[in-house]
């Protein structure tokens, strides 16, 4: 169901540190659902995987047994808190789909239904200290059977589930929109090295929090953003560990700014007028206006 014009949705973003012990990480996350629900949030989006630490900043094919089935231990632990609480949560797991074959992957579970969807983190970095294409398969693209850039139904309305690396690319959030999305979901670990200076910092920082702001100028759209906090050692020994940076945000269909977090452990509740979205379409009609005949050479890697 789309969200009706007249309709008001609180939202929950929980911030937190993560360990390679799952309890401890798990039970991180459930305190911060729990206490924004205490809030008055109905819909709660936790960070890119919350279970565990971010492993991804060396290569170690041990590390694969981190990985679960969509419905394993974290996934019923998160369909059992959005049953028990009447939530729809936005979760991550690091998804065993067959032998040799894994995604990070957003799972979202609706109130008593369970999980009514899930989202294979489509874009993959490769990057110092966030090797994620020796641990992490594409998600596959087939919007007949709603997989890819194809937004997750839910009684609370349509979910534009992206996951981090996704949200540097102005078409995944596009066609989440196309496809009736009413809002982004952006699910993330990212941060800093240590050995980057502050003006380095500040330039990284803000140029992740303004084109996730611009998704939503472009589309007319609320987005939420979940990113983790504290540092997590390079255990390999060989980088020099990741601060990771908070600064999560709820921001409204013209790129406003409605919460911001910190840099350390916190949770975000805030109240969308979800008709802003409709009127703010009504007054900059970017849909309208786009020039579908004259794009075809988006689908080129360039334009030599």
């Amino acid at each position: 169901m789309s969200m009706t014009s007249n309709s008001t949705l609180t939202v929950g973003i929980v911030q937190q540190p993560a360990w390679p012990d799952k309890a401890k990480s798990l039970s991180a996350s459930e305190e911060g659902i729990r206490s924004a629900v205490k809030k008055g949030a109905q819909l709660v989006l936790l960070q890119e995987l919350h279970a565990t630490h971010y492993f991804c900043q060396f290569e170690d094919p041990a590390l694969f047994d981190l990985a679960e089935p969509l419905d394993g231990p974290t996934g019923q632990r998160l369909a059992a808190l959005a049953k028990e609480l009447d939530i729809v949560l936005v979760g991550s797991l690091f998804e065993r789909r067959a032998a040799g074959l894994y995604h990070n992957t957003a799972v979202v579970y609706d109130r008593a239904k369970g999980r009514v969807g899930q989202y294979r983190k489509m874009h993959i970095p490769d990057d110092p200290g966030f090797f994620e294409k020796f641990y992490f398969t594409p998600g596959d693209h087939d919007s007949a059977r709603e997989e890819g850039f194809t937004p997750i139904e839910t009684s609370l309305g349509r979910l534009g589930v992206l996951v981090c690396w996704d949200q540097w690319y102005p078409e995944a959030a596009r066609l989440m929109a196309l496809a009736g999305a009413d809002l982004l979901l952006y699910p993330t670990a990212i941060g800093w090295a240590p050995n980057d200076d502050n003006e380095e910092k500040n330039r990284q920082k803000d140029a992740w929090t303004v084109i996730q702001r611009a998704h939503g100028v472009a589309n007319g759209l609320p987005v939420l953003v979940a990113n983790r906090v504290g540092f997590e050692a390079d255990h390999s020994g060989v980088g020099d560990g990741i601060q990771f940076w908070g600064g999560s945000f709820v921001c409204g269909p013209q790129g406003e700014l409605l919460a911001h977090a910190g840099e350390e452990t916190e949770q975000l509740v805030v109240k969308l007028d979800m008709a802003r979205s409709e009127n703010t379409r009504r007054i900059w009609p970017y849909l309208r206006d786009r020039r579908i005949d004259a794009y075809s050479d988006l689908t080129r890697r360039y334009r030599d």
